[in-house]
Protein backbone atom coordinates (compact mmCIF):
# COMPACT_ATOMS: atom_id res chain seq x y z
CA UNK A 1 0.00 0.00 0.00
CA UNK A 2 1.45 3.43 -1.11
CA UNK A 3 0.61 6.57 0.85
CA UNK A 4 -1.46 9.23 -1.75
CA UNK A 5 0.54 12.33 -3.14
CA UNK A 6 1.92 15.00 -1.35
CA UNK A 7 -0.52 18.15 -2.37
CA UNK A 8 1.38 20.94 -3.71
CA UNK A 9 2.75 23.90 -1.68
CA UNK A 10 1.11 26.69 -1.90
CA UNK A 11 2.17 29.47 -3.40
CA UNK A 12 0.57 32.49 -1.04
CA UNK A 13 3.30 31.96 1.63
CA UNK A 14 6.37 32.35 -0.49
CA UNK A 15 4.22 35.42 -1.88
CA UNK A 16 3.82 36.96 1.71
CA UNK A 17 7.26 36.19 2.69
CA UNK A 18 8.13 38.39 -0.44
CA UNK A 19 5.90 41.21 0.37
CA UNK A 20 6.82 41.53 4.08
CA UNK A 21 10.76 40.61 3.37
CA UNK A 22 10.74 43.59 0.40
CA UNK A 23 8.77 45.92 2.92
CA UNK A 24 11.12 45.57 5.64
CA UNK A 25 14.08 46.18 3.77
CA UNK A 26 12.61 48.82 2.28
CA UNK A 27 12.08 50.47 6.25
CA UNK A 28 15.65 49.17 6.93
CA UNK A 29 16.64 51.82 4.48
CA UNK A 30 14.69 54.43 5.53
CA UNK A 31 15.48 53.70 8.91
CA UNK A 32 19.30 54.37 7.55
CA UNK A 33 18.48 57.66 6.24
CA UNK A 34 16.37 58.82 9.12
CA UNK A 35 19.36 57.85 11.54
CA UNK A 36 21.98 59.93 8.98
CA UNK A 37 19.56 63.09 9.15
CA UNK A 38 19.60 63.18 12.49
CA UNK A 39 22.88 63.18 12.88
CA UNK A 40 23.25 65.91 10.24
CA UNK A 41 21.18 68.03 12.22
CA UNK A 42 17.96 67.65 11.46
CA UNK A 43 16.69 66.81 15.11
CA UNK A 44 12.82 66.13 14.26
CA UNK A 45 13.97 63.03 12.02
CA UNK A 46 14.76 61.41 15.23
CA UNK A 47 11.13 61.10 16.31
CA UNK A 48 10.58 59.36 12.65
CA UNK A 49 12.97 56.96 13.58
CA UNK A 50 11.54 55.82 16.46
CA UNK A 51 8.22 55.74 14.58
CA UNK A 52 9.53 53.83 11.44
CA UNK A 53 11.29 51.11 14.39
CA UNK A 54 8.08 50.35 15.84
CA UNK A 55 6.69 50.08 12.70
CA UNK A 56 9.73 47.56 11.74
CA UNK A 57 9.09 45.80 14.93
CA UNK A 58 5.63 45.00 13.89
CA UNK A 59 6.39 43.96 10.69
CA UNK A 60 9.51 41.30 12.00
CA UNK A 61 6.53 39.79 13.96
CA UNK A 62 3.99 39.63 11.03
CA UNK A 63 7.10 37.96 8.85
CA UNK A 64 7.58 35.92 12.03
CA UNK A 65 4.13 34.42 11.10
CA UNK A 66 4.41 34.22 7.79
CA UNK A 67 7.68 32.37 8.19
CA UNK A 68 5.78 29.45 10.32
CA UNK A 69 2.97 29.70 6.85
CA UNK A 70 6.51 29.07 4.60
CA UNK A 71 7.69 25.98 7.15
CA UNK A 72 4.49 24.59 8.94
CA UNK A 73 2.86 22.12 6.24
CA UNK A 74 6.61 20.80 5.98
CA UNK A 75 6.80 21.78 2.85
CA UNK A 76 8.74 25.03 2.51
CA UNK A 77 12.62 25.59 3.93
CA UNK A 78 13.95 26.14 7.63
CA UNK A 79 15.79 29.11 7.07
CA UNK A 80 13.28 31.61 6.90
CA UNK A 81 11.79 30.91 10.60
CA UNK A 82 15.14 31.00 11.91
CA UNK A 83 16.64 33.74 10.61
CA UNK A 84 13.37 35.82 11.11
CA UNK A 85 13.45 35.30 14.68
CA UNK A 86 17.08 36.40 14.68
CA UNK A 87 15.63 39.36 13.49
CA UNK A 88 13.24 39.98 15.73
CA UNK A 89 15.47 39.47 18.64
CA UNK A 90 18.02 41.86 17.04
CA UNK A 91 15.33 44.15 16.48
CA UNK A 92 14.24 44.29 20.25
CA UNK A 93 18.05 45.04 20.99
CA UNK A 94 18.13 47.72 18.53
CA UNK A 95 15.50 49.39 20.20
CA UNK A 96 16.23 48.63 23.44
CA UNK A 97 20.13 50.22 22.98
CA UNK A 98 18.09 53.51 20.79
CA UNK A 99 16.58 54.15 24.56
CA UNK A 100 19.26 54.00 26.48
CA UNK A 101 21.50 55.92 24.34
CA UNK A 102 23.70 53.07 23.91
CA UNK A 103 25.12 54.66 20.05
CA UNK A 104 28.13 52.04 19.95
CA UNK A 105 26.06 49.23 19.84
CA UNK A 106 22.94 50.84 18.72
CA UNK A 107 24.75 52.05 15.53
CA UNK A 108 26.86 48.65 15.21
CA UNK A 109 23.49 46.45 15.74
CA UNK A 110 21.72 48.47 13.61
CA UNK A 111 24.78 47.65 10.82
CA UNK A 112 23.83 44.30 11.35
CA UNK A 113 20.12 44.46 10.91
CA UNK A 114 20.13 46.18 8.08
CA UNK A 115 23.00 43.25 6.23
CA UNK A 116 20.52 40.52 8.17
CA UNK A 117 17.37 41.91 6.38
CA UNK A 118 19.30 42.38 3.16
CA UNK A 119 20.69 38.90 2.87
CA UNK A 120 16.50 37.98 3.84
CA UNK A 121 15.25 39.75 0.88
CA UNK A 122 18.20 38.27 -1.25
CA UNK A 123 17.28 34.60 0.19
CA UNK A 124 13.02 35.15 -0.26
CA UNK A 125 13.50 36.15 -3.60
CA UNK A 126 16.00 33.35 -4.45
CA UNK A 127 12.81 30.72 -3.28
CA UNK A 128 11.47 29.24 -6.61
CA UNK A 129 7.68 29.55 -6.15
CA UNK A 130 5.33 26.30 -6.74
CA UNK A 131 3.75 25.42 -9.71
CA UNK A 132 0.02 26.93 -10.44
CA UNK A 133 -2.46 24.35 -9.95
CA UNK A 134 -3.52 23.27 -13.23
CA UNK A 135 -6.50 25.50 -13.34
CA UNK A 136 -4.75 28.11 -13.57
CA UNK A 137 -2.08 26.85 -15.97
CA UNK A 138 -4.55 27.25 -19.54
CA UNK A 139 -7.08 29.77 -20.65
CA UNK A 140 -9.93 28.57 -22.31
CA UNK A 141 -7.78 27.93 -25.33
CA UNK A 142 -5.05 26.10 -24.09
CA UNK A 143 -2.76 28.99 -24.66
CA UNK A 144 -2.26 30.01 -20.95
CA UNK A 145 -3.41 33.68 -21.22
CA UNK A 146 -6.98 34.81 -20.30
CA UNK A 147 -9.26 35.45 -22.94
CA UNK A 148 -10.00 39.07 -24.09
CA UNK A 149 -12.83 40.91 -22.65
CA UNK A 150 -14.84 40.94 -26.21
CA UNK A 151 -13.50 37.49 -27.63
CA UNK A 152 -10.98 36.71 -29.40
CA UNK A 153 -9.49 39.14 -31.69
CA UNK A 154 -9.56 38.33 -35.20
CA UNK A 155 -6.87 40.01 -37.50
CA UNK A 156 -8.10 40.16 -40.80
CA UNK A 157 -6.07 40.17 -43.69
Amino acid sequence: MSSPPAAPAPRWPLILLRTTATALALLALLQTMLAGSFLNGTYDSLKDHEGTAMVLATLVVVQLAVAVAVRWPGRGPLWPLWTTAVLAVAVIGQIAAGYARSLGVHVTLGVLLVSGVLFGLAGAWRLPLPARSERYEAGPDGSGRLPRPGGPLKVSK
